[in-house]
């Protein structure tokens, strides 16, 4: 079965966005030529992103709004809007947890969830996340968008791999039993 990993970076203190769902904070103490590019080294383990809604207008208003970020990927935007149509996404109003089911027993490489805290949230309530891939970055907010909001469940992780460079740690869990 297909893993689910949830990639994402975060503040120290735990947030992914600050309170207007800006996300131009997310940088290193500011050395460059101590950066590492482990993104491409991870989206060659995936096939399909996930996201919700605000992640995806984020990308295409503000972070990339002249290419899609994930060509090449199959791309699901979970909302209950309804999007004008756009080449290789898929605009989906089904329960984000059904559609993970279904995307599990599908051959293929993983599952990336890139955003938001809400979509992540509800897959954390329901323990469908394999893998948790956290870059904690060198920055407190003190407020903002929560990526660990509380939950009624005890989710037991196994640390598998840590690094840091340029202020940034690099956290990957992988879920336990």
């Amino acid at each position: 079965m297909r893993k689910v990993i949830l990639f994402i970076a975060m503040s120290l203190d735990g947030y992914i966005a600050d309170c207007e769902g800006k996300v131009d904070w997310l940088e290193g103490q500011g050395n460059e030529e101590e950066m590492i590019d482990t993104y491409s080294e991870f989206v060659t383990q995936v096939d399909t992103v996930v996201m919700g809604f605000n992640t995806y207008h984020q990308i295409v208003t503000e972070l990339s709004p002249d290419e899609w970020v994930y060509q090449g990927l199959n791309s699901y935007v979970i909302t209950h809007r309804k999007p004008a149509p756009a080449k290789g996404i898929q605009f989906s109003d089904e329960d984000p947890c059904e559609l993970i089911n279904a995307l599990k027993k599908e051959d293929g490489k993983g599952i990336w969830i890139c955003g938001g805290a809400s979509l992540a949230g509800q897959l954390m309530a329901e323990d469908l996340i394999d893998t948790y891939y956290i870059s904690v970055m060198p920055m407190l907010l003190g407020k903002g968008i929560c990526l660990f909001d509380s939950t009624d469940r005890k989710i037991p992780l196994k640390l598998v791999k840590t690094q840091s460079y340029n202020g940034i740690t690099e956290m990957v869990y992988e879920r336990r039993g």
